[in-house]
């Protein structure tokens, strides 16, 4: 890895099942004194079998393998992807002692069970559209973005992490399916606003724009309110304690902050670039941010005002093929996947937010592979 750089720093429901079943880890527990103080999940998205790693956080943040498990399901590689074969964001997430993982090459589904470090697995269900690659969890609803076909959502309720798909929770996003490059053009992520009361979904290059679905007893609104963002490619987002959308825009590689206002709009606050290649990806940790570079190997971290201005703390090298992060949950780690080589690098989170490098582990078959959560 290279060294850290500074610049200052419900409905009617039927259950869909395509498999259920329960399966062991393949890969015997790492031995080390005193218990883990957390997790980190990784998906491998492997294209003749999905996988989870499963890695124990040691009290210093570095990160000991404990067990590997099979989705039960495949990986999907989009046309035109390098490093990220999902081209997308959160395609894998927890909800309590739920994890939820898309297999984009099977058109699935698949509900774990977190033990500890150890995932048992629950079910294999229909994502009903092509190629899903992000999911969204919000406390007894869970959301599916399909990319292929035009983009569809798909919604489910959770029963205690048993699934159950209502299929009037099923929206098409109406983008042109035959748009090129299939891994610019095709929709990135899903997720609920803070209050769950609305969908928000960045379709990068297909529209530059994000769709919000306001939901209600009856599932989604039928159509989306639209704000487009022209040349932006809005990719990966998440909301930050303020309730600010703070999203990567790979269009002109660069950070910005929107408000998603009570009518759906959502209009932009700031936007700052990050003068890296291939901004997509995005992490919040309190009140900072961290955007991912696949083509430059770096995270640009920016400090969030109470208004959503953006404030540069520095830019970190990483492995090659920055994509997709996640930050433990006491806020002191950060996690990246580096999709050129099947690595995970971890940082340590100072306290002006600048990012120190403490390690880094190769997963097994990671090559390409998204998704990741850290607790």
């Amino acid at each position: 890895m290279k060294t850290l750089s500074r610049l200052g720093l419900a409905t009617i429901a039927t259950v869909a099942f395509v498999g259920i079943g329960v399966t062991a880890a393949e890969a015997t527990p790492a031995q080390h004194p005193g218990p883990p103080a957390g997790t980190v999940f990784v998906q491998t998205d492997g294209l003749s079998g999905n996988q989870i790693v499963s890695y124990d956080r040691l009290t210093d943040g570095t990160l000991r393998q404990a067990g590997i498990y099979d989705t039960g399901g495949n990986g999907v590689a989009l046309n035109g992807s390098v490093v990220d074969h999902l081209a997308s964001q959160s395609s894998l997430v927890r909800s309590g002692q739920s994890l939820f993982a898309v297999n984009g090459g099977s058109n699935s589904v698949t509900s774990f069970t977190v033990a500890g470090d150890r995932l048992i697995r629950r079910q294999v269900l229909d994502s009903n559209g092509q190629a899903p690659v992000s999911i969204a969890a919000y406390g007894h609803l869970v959301y599916v973005l399909n990319a292929r076909g035009g983009g569809s959502i798909q919604g489910y309720l959770n029963l205690g992490g048993n699934l159950i798909a209502v299929p009037g929770w099923h929206r098409d996003l109406g983008l042109d399916p035959n748009a090129t490059p299939e891994f610019t053009s095709t929709p990135a992520q899903i997720a609920f606003t803070p209050d769950g009361t609305k969908l928000v979904i960045s379709t990068k290059g297909g529209t530059s724009a994000f769709d919000v679905f306001s939901l209600g007893l009856l599932g989604p609104s039928l159509q989306p309110v639209v704000s487009t963002f022209a040349g932006d490619v809005p990719f990966g987002f998440q909301f930050d304690a303020h309730d600010h959308l703070i999203a990567s825009e790979a269009g002109p590689n660069a950070v910005a902050s929107f408000t998603v206002n009570p009518d759906g709009t959502v209009t932009k606050n700031a936007e700052v670039p990050t003068g890296q290649k291939a901004t997509c990806w995005i992490v919040v940790d309190g009140d900072d941010v961290y955007a991912s570079n696949a083509g430059s190997g770096t995270l640009s971290g920016y400090q969030i005002g109470q208004n959503g201005s953006l404030g540069s703390i520095g830019v970190t090298s990483t492995d090659a093929g920055t994509v997709d992060a996640a930050v433990s949950a006491d806020g002191h780690y950060l996690y990246v996947q580096a999709g050129a080589a099947g690595i995970v690098d971890e940082f340590e989170v100072g306290s002006t937010g600048i990012l120190q490098e403490i390690g880094s582990v190769t997963v097994p078959n990671g090559v390409g592979g998204e998704g990741i959560v850290a607790g």
